[in-house]
């Protein structure tokens, strides 16, 4: 049994060495299957790394967060979604909630 990370680095060079693409993309699927999901999510960003923090605007602020969005990892999104809502004014929270989810945008106003 593989207890540290120097032998599962080891064991995954002779992967690289002895399966193919398809099979050592087959392994991480079935690995990764054996997690929960923010387990399985936690380790594919680990690996792959998310967007990191969204860049300076250079054109249009809604523009260039849909992009960032598109390409961010769920723990950011869920983060930048969060403390952006958290850093709105009570005015704005409640126009966002009103355009997101109408219904509970008006219990709110």
């Amino acid at each position: 049994m593989l207890e540290d990370f120097d032998a599962w680095a080891a064991a995954s060079a002779v992967w690289v060495a002895r399966l193919t693409d398809r099979e050592r993309a087959a392994l991480a699927w079935a690995a990764l299957r054996s997690l929960d999901e923010d387990q399985a999510a936690d380790m594919a960003e680990t690996v792959i790394g998310g967007a990191g923090a969204p860049l300076t605007t250079l054109l249009s602020e809604m523009s260039d967060a849909r992009w960032w969005a598109r390409i961010a990892s769920r723990r950011e999104l869920k983060s930048y979604a969060l403390a952006s809502f958290e850093a709105m004014s009570p005015r704005d929270r409640a126009a966002f909630l009103r355009h997101v989810a109408p219904e509970i945008g008006r219990a709110v106003a």
